[in-house]
């Protein structure tokens, strides 16, 4: 997959966790290369999940 396609399918899922949790907001799913951790972090603390909630969740977009 090169970066196009990953950041495609970053928009995708994006869109799809903006439907499900309508409090998000594009500055808290922004994602930078290595930066994955803490933007899982402030989902966490925005969204009340724990951390592996979050990543089932992911895995099921």
């Amino acid at each position: 997959m090169n970066k196009l396609e990953a950041k495609g399918n970053w928009n995708e899922q994006k869109g799809k966790l903006k439907q499900k949790f309508s409090n998000l907001t594009d500055d808290d799913l922004m994602f930078e290369e290595g930066k994955k951790d803490e933007m899982i972090g402030k989902l966490q603390i925005k969204l009340g999940k724990t951390k592996e909630e979050l990543q089932k969740f992911f895995r099921n977009l």
